[in-house]
Parts: structure tokens; C-alpha cells; sequence
């Protein structure tokens, strides 16, 4: 008996959690951007784990015993206002260190998925004698 060789989803969830760390970085620079702005009002995109929990992922049917759960998938991510923790006189609600707290948190889950990504692919590469 062959040897079937099944999706990894590790690498499709990160994936995600990289195209969610990009929309969330580029509204944090365009708040950023727009912090002079009269009237502008602060942006931000829905946690990730709002994103995650509408994308149902499945287990393989792989015997008539297992259950069939049905699957579902995630829309696009949604930028939403902002939570402000103050409103200027000129009615603009972006607070540069709320920002500077927002961009931190990106860079340190960008890094974290990038060092979890990169040791499973180290795992997998050893479990097929290529390291």
C-alpha cells in the first residue's frame, strides 16, 4: 500500500494570519498617515480569531465510521472603526500610541508565525531525512 501524502494546514492558517497581519498593518499606517486629519476617524480590522472561528476546518473521512462535519470558509477581513481612546478638537480620533501599540503587536505576530511556520517546515524536512 502506497504511501498518500495529505494537506498540511498549518501552512494554509498561516497563510491567513499573514494576509490578516498585512490589511491590519496597512490600516495602522494609514491612521498613522491620517492622525492630522480633521474629522478623520481611527480604523482597525477584526481579530483574527473573529476570522478563525468562521472558517469551520474539517477532518478527513478517511473510514464509514468517522463523522462527516461540514466545512466552511472565511470571508475577506473586514476594517472597522477604530476603538478610540481620545477624540481631539478637531474631531480626529487617531491617537499615535494607540498605533505604536497596534504596529508592535503585527511585528511580534508576524515574527511568532514566522518562526512556528519555519520550525514545522524544519519538523517535516527531518522526518524525511533532508536535514
Amino acid at each position: 500500500m502506497g504511501c498518500i501524502l495529505e494537506p498540511v494546514y498549518i501552512f494554509d492558517l498561516a497563510a491567513r494570519q499573514s494576509s490578516w497581519l498585512s490589511v491590519r498593518q496597512t490600516t495602522i499606517a494609514q491612521n498613522v498617515a491620517n492622525a492630522d486629519t480633521p474629522g478623520f476617524a481611527s480604523k482597525d480590522v477584526e481579530p483574527f480569531r473573529e476570522i478563525l472561528d468562521q472558517t469551520k476546518l474539517t477532518m478527513a473521512m478517511t473510514d464509514s465510521g468517522h463523522m462527516n462535519i461540514g466545512a466552511g470558509k472565511a470571508g475577506q477581513f473586514e476594517v472597522k472603526p477604530g476603538e478610540a481612546w481620545e477624540v481631539h478638537d478637531s474631531k480626529n480620533s487617531v491617537s499615535l500610541e494607540q498605533e505604536m501599540i497596534k504596529a508592535g503587536e503585527v511585528a511580534r505576530s508576524h515574527n511568532l508565525t514566522t518562526s512556528i511556520t519555519s520550525s514545522f517546515h524544519g519538523l517535516m524536512l527531518a522526518s524525511l531525512g533532508k536535514r
